[in-house]
């Protein structure tokens, strides 16, 4: 891996990740993108998986794919996420589909910093989990799978 690119951290001598995470992102100078939590809309704009946990975070998912890639990016540009869970009893099956997509999404074993927060509601209550992510704009630079 070159210091040119995306380097995701755990320091020895830190707790091991309480999931599919790393501690840190190392990333390059240069322009980073700044992503809106996404939800679990669909492209006419309805809600996508009402009371489905499993199909909104598969939504949220392609909705922030989407977003990669309509700015010329992908998953493994992404430094850091922060996942909105409004339910605590949903964290087995966020871990699940996380366990299952993301080696797909990120092609290896090696994925970006994610903060969890169980929070009371989301913008309407239909929306069961939101993805915010940040990411380096830079293609090039994106983390490279040894």
């Amino acid at each position: 891996m070159s210091a040119e690119t995306i380097a995701y951290l755990n320091p020895p001598d830190t707790c091991p990740a309480q999931g599919l995470y790393s501690h840190a992102t190392s990333v390059p100078a240069g322009r980073t993108l700044h992503i809106a939590g996404q939800l679990s809309v669909g492209l006419d704009g309805s809600v996508v998986g009402k009371n489905d946990f499993d199909a909104q975070m598969r939504q949220v998912l392609d909705n922030l794919g989407a977003v990669l890639e309509g700015c010329g990016l992908g998953f493994n540009n992404i430094a850091v996420f922060t996942t909105y869970l409004v339910h605590s009893q949903d964290i087995e099956t966020f871990m699940n589909i996380r366990a299952e997509l993301f080696p797909k999404l990120f092609g290896g074993t090696q994925y970006p910093p994610n903060t969890l927060l169980i929070v009371d509601r989301l913008v309407k209550e239909e929306f069961l989990i939101e993805i915010q992510a940040t990411a380096y704009a830079d293609p090039a630079g994106a983390m490279q799978q040894a």
